[in-house]
């Protein structure tokens, strides 16, 4: 298994995960998920979850939920579009944005230990190597799900949101 790459991702990932640094699990009694939606709420805010969702790769089920858990922590306020009801920008409330600046606070230190190991040079090589690994696994993802569709098969929604996030990403390429 030490030479399969996926596997090997998901053991760092796992390593990273947001509840597995103590110093970041004793700032809130979040779960990792609704840390991460406050943290794209704070770094992009006003947003949508819609864009939470495309920009984080947390399913949109996921991203509600967290929503739904932070508006009832009133950590974030949910504002509609004027022009548009449907849509709602979510935004930061000040006990929201402390708990932001906490988390961000408490994530450089281990950001910083973490690209120490590698140079300038290995660092940008890395995040090359990340992005054509976040391209190929959405487009293999997404042939996976067109297959089913091709076949006549109803796709779950995660599926659906999926092709999107495909699209909007072969969009931006062009």
């Amino acid at each position: 298994m030490s030479n399969h790459l996926p596997f090997r991702v998901a053991v760092v990932s796992n390593l990273l995960a947001l509840n597995r640094d103590l110093s970041i699990r004793s700032l809130s009694n979040l779960e990792p998920r609704e840390m991460r939606v406050i943290l794209n709420i704070g770094s992009y805010m006003p947003i949508k979850s819609a864009d939470i969702a495309y920009q984080s790769r947390i399913d949109s089920t996921n991203v509600s939920r967290a929503v739904k858990v932070l508006l009832a922590k009133e950590l974030i306020i949910s504002e509609p579009d004027p022009k548009s009801k449907n849509i709602k920008y979510l935004s930061l409330t000040t006990s929201g944005t402390t708990l932001y600046k906490q988390l961000t606070e408490a994530l450089e230190p281990r950001a910083q230990a973490l690209e120490s190991v590698l140079s300038e040079e290995e660092k940008a090589s890395f995040f090359q190597c990340l992005t054509k690994i976040e391209a190929k696994a959405e487009q293999l993802l997404s042939q996976q799900a067109l297959s089913f569709v091709n076949q006549g098969l109803e796709l779950p929604a995660d599926q659906k949101e999926l092709l999107r996030w495909y699209k909007k990403s072969q969009q931006k390429e062009c």
